[in-house]
């Protein structure tokens, strides 16, 4: 089978498995802390058994932060006079604000009023609003169900609390040749939010489970955990070692719909996880968008953070923020795909496969080598048959150890996938050396 359509083929049914696990992870109602991060976890767990789950204590300081209390809620409902429920946490878990503070309170629709909250250029959709770090409560529904509420009394409840308990995240190691690392992070603190939200940790265990079946030059950290909270916390924790190692990351956000790819670049833009996601994309899908670190939004803020200043740029197809469901009710499975994760799967694993080789390379012999006497040349010339071997002889041109495998690659206009099995069959032909190892 040709290789291209067998990638196909592969990608195909790892979005279908991907999509398949998307739906479990939906309902689950996550917050920072909580039951449902817990549950999240332990769900990835099953998918890849190498993740190890681990807890940050409630009032522990990471860097200027304090991991804040758990959260936990068991009922969050407004009731009209009838007794009949016009919005319940169980029905969907984005109509009570997250961090809640209890209530049990009876209110006129006028005092009601001020503690809904509603999208109002998207007034059939339901916000999802937090507090994490001010006491407070609130409940959201959309602002056609608001403005139709009849005057009358209403029974707001909020069964919630908050206690000294823990924060949780996981983290998967899987070493490869060399200590150099690449990091793949993702967040699991969003409730019921499709792209926004589960297609980020599907995507990041379905690569962990593709790495761990090939040969590793690299070694890989993949990371799931709350956002921003949890990535400082982590950084905290791991942050000498991080910076010893990690030569490339990627915050894995937004990557199920169907729309255009993206890349949020790091702080400067020139990174190597920079120049590889580009190349990647811009062969693959040449209208991709280039975000710039000023309009950042997810964990590269805590990575490239002065003092961290590690490698990681954001992986994206609509970016957070960027597209109308983001945030909102609207954001469910039906905005995310098979196709779409399949598609994210299948750049990620190019953008890895093409790390793996990334090296810088140099022919060991002078002047052109004699292709055809190692069976990599045609033996007969004749006016339409090099095209294929152009690409091998450009390449050669430019293996002078000067720049590594992916500037050649940009130069000499050759998609990574296409010019690394030249690069493997010229290595294996003992033709190349690499430099600096």
């Amino acid at each position: 089978m040709d290789t291209e359509l067998r990638r196909e083929e592969e990608c195909a049914e790892c979005g279908r498995e991907m999509y398949r696990f998307a739906e479990k992870l939906f309902p689950i109602g996550r917050s920072l802390t909580g039951e449902g991060v817990r549950e999240t976890l332990r769900l990835i767990k099953e998918q890849v058994p190498e993740l190890e789950i681990k807890s940050v204590p409630s009032g522990t300081k990471v860097f200027d932060w304090t991991v804040p209390r758990e959260w936990e809620i068991r009922e969050g409902y407004i009731e009209d006079e009838a007794g009949n429920r016009i919005v319940d946490y169980h029905r969907n878990n984005l109509c009570v604000m997250g961090y809640s503070v209890p209530t049990d309170r009876y209110v006129s629709r006028e005092e009601l009023m001020e503690y809904i909250k509603v999208e109002e250029g998207q007034p059939t959709v339901i916000p999802y609003v937090t507090s994490y770090y001010a006491p407070r409560f609130a409940f959201c529904m959309s602002k056609e169900q608001r403005d139709a509420l009849p005057p009358g009394r209403y029974h707001m409840v909020i069964d919630s609390r908050h206690f000294d308990g823990e924060l949780n995240y996981g983290e998967i190691l899987l070493p490869g040749r060399s200590e150099q690392e690449i990091l793949l992070s993702t967040y699991v603190c969003h409730p019921s939010m499709a792209n926004n939200e589960v297609s980020g940790p599907v995507l990041a265990a379905w690569l962990a489970k593709w790495l761990k079946n090939r040969e590793r030059r690299l070694s890989y950290r993949i990371v799931f955990g709350p956002e921003t909270i949890g990535s400082i916390a982590y950084i905290s924790r791991n942050l000498e070692e991080l910076k010893r190692k990690v030569i490339a990351g990627f915050v894995l956000t937004c990557v199920g719909d169907d729309r255009a790819y993206s890349c949020l670049e790091s702080r400067y833009g020139n990174t190597l996880a920079d120049r590889v996601l580009k190349n990647v994309l811009g062969n693959a899908h040449p209208d991709y968008i280039t975000y710039s670190y000023l309009e950042r939004g997810s964990d590269e803020r805590q990575y490239n953070a002065p003092g961290v200043d590690l490698p990681v740029c954001d992986f994206c197809r609509s970016k957070y923020g960027e597209y109308p469901e983001y945030h909102t009710s609207a954001d469910d499975m039906s905005l995310i795909s098979p196709q779409g994760l399949g598609g994210s799967y299948d750049i990620m694993t190019q953008v890895l496969s093409a790390l793996e080789w990334n090296r810088y390379y140099r022919v060991n012999c002078l002047c052109e080598p004699q292709l055809g006497k190692r069976g990599l040349y045609p033996t007969e010339s004749r006016k339409g048959i090099y095209h294929e071997v152009k690409k091998m002889t450009n390449f050669i041109a430019y293996a002078d150890g000067r720049g590594d495998l992916i500037e050649i690659s940009t130069r000499i206009g050759v998609p990574l996938p296409e010019l690394i099995p030249i690069v493997e069959r010229l290595y294996g032909s003992g033709l190349l050396d690499v430099v600096g190892e």
